[in-house]
């Protein structure tokens, strides 16, 4: 059997509700994205390793987790360089290798050979680059080759949310028109209200960031919540639209039975929640993301497996190609839960951030450290600010993130348990910050 091509379809900002397979059609319609859907697995619970954009992508690029690399914020990291990126595995074991649209990574992009990626796009200002991405994917699937292909086509939208938040109608992927009437519009999101007893860094950080001219929706009202879901579900038809032209050349190359295809977005869009727009926080709809895998002799379902795509999406192509990596990388392979077949699956998963977008309107600096642990049923939240350091939801009960429980002497085993999953992650992994935020645990009741 020949060694299958890999297509990685990137969205950015796009939570794993929005899709029409998931919602329904009523308000929104991506049949792209449905139809890969119907044919491959869908991983229910797949969280971004960071809900912002340069942590998520560097993590995804290399199989580390965010503080490994140094890189909480969108900056470029200390040490760019100090993980090999997943281009280089691929190219060095034979295939023809091409990264076209969003960049957004901390390796130099005019570096191909350190990058691994031979054929990139000149896209570093991602202004429009949605409408070029799909003809510069199709002709390199189209090219004559001895080789396999692993190609990443990088899309923009439904990040054009952002300009859209701030007023700004000129939109650089693609037109949405003018919402219609009211009524018509989706419904406001049934978590709109802040959550009970939520954590004070949490708290602050709505505060900073709505005093910050770059998300200006502090006063939003029905209307504009309503207009801003309704716009963002028009973005995400624009981009399964352009995801769809890749594919018509996928198929039309001959290549689609043999390639393994992989959807994916670096992390999603508040869009209401709590009073949020954008991402940064742990809230399912910022952290939980699309992740669907297409690959030759994989049966259609859906995995409820927890994915932290940063770190198990490089273990999971590097089993399906039988490209070979290096020992110790932290991810795990989803090739046996893809299957069903699973005997093993993460038993937790852990999300880290740094909220650091928002204005300065406190007498001291303020960018709190996070980190978030996922179980089957329940998500932890521990931050550097305080006095209430810690969050606890029951997602089976509470998939809305309402009520904070961590305060409830109930829930106080629970508490325990998910702290003792932190503990052993960043002893594991050398997460120096999620042991200091711990380590005084006791001192914050």
């Amino acid at each position: 059997m020949a060694t299958p091509n890999v297509l990685i379809l990137m969205t950015d900002q796009q939570s794993a509700e929005a899709m029409s397979f998931v919602l329904g059609r009523e308000h929104l319609h991506t049949p792209n994205m449905d139809a890969l859907a119907a044919s491959g697995v869908v991983f229910d619970r797949a969280y971004t390793p960071n809900p912002l954009c340069a942590p998520a992508r560097a993590s995804l690029f290399t199989g580390r987790y965010p503080h490994e690399i140094g890189l909480q914020t969108n900056s470029v990291p200390q040490e760019p360089n100090r993980f090999r990126c997943l281009g280089t595995y691929f190219r060095d074991a034979g295939f023809d290798t091409a990264y076209f649209g969003k960049w957004h990574l901390q390796f130099p992009y005019a570096d191909t050979s350190l990058h691994g990626f031979q054929a990139v796009s000149d896209t570093l200002p991602a202004n429009g680059i949605d409408l070029i991405t799909p003809q510069l994917a199709a002709s390199f699937i189209r090219a004559k080759r001895e080789t396999p292909f692993f190609l990443v086509a990088s899309f923009n939208n439904p990040h054009n949310i952002c300009e859209w938040a701030r007023g700004d109608r000129e939109l650089p992927d693609g037109d949405v028109g003018t919402p219609p009437p009211l009524h018509q519009c989706p419904p406001l999101r049934s978590n709109l209200a802040e959550t009970q007893s939520e954590a004070t860094a949490v708290s602050l950080a709505k505060q900073a960031y709505q005093a910050n001219p770059m998300f200006p929706v502090g006063d939003y009202g029905e209307a504009q919540w309503r207009e801003l879901v309704w716009a963002y579900y028009r973005m995400i038809e624009l981009v399964d639209q352009r995801i769809g032209e890749v594919l018509t050349a996928l198929h039309d190359s001959g290549e689609y039975d043999n390639t393994i295809i992989l959807l994916l977005s670096d992390h999603g869009e508040c869009r209401g929640a709590h009073g949020w727009n954008q991402k940064t926080v742990f809230y399912e709809e910022s952290t939980r993301v699309p992740y669907i895998l297409n690959a030759p002799g994989l049966s259609p379902g859906r995995s409820n497996a927890l994915v932290n795509f940063g770190v198990d999406t490089l273990p999971t192509l590097g089993e399906l190609t039988g490209v070979e990596l290096p020992q110790g990388l932290p991810g795990m392979s989803l090739v046996n839960a893809a299957h069903g077949t699973a005997t093993e699956t993460a038993e937790y998963l852990v999300c880290e951030n740094k909220a650091v977008q928002g204005a300065d309107i406190f007498d001291q600096p303020f960018a709190p450290d996070g980190r978030m642990v996922r179980t089957a049923r329940y998500k932890y939240c521990l931050y550097s600010v305080g006095p209430r350091y810690e969050s606890l939801f029951d997602l089976e009960q509470d998939p809305g993130e309402m009520q904070n429980l961590a305060e409830d002497g109930d829930y106080g085993g629970v508490l325990a348990e998910h702290r003792k999953h932190l503990s052993h992650f960043a002893q594991r992994y050398g997460d120096d910050t999620a042991e200091q935020m711990l380590a005084s645990c006791g001192d914050r009741s």
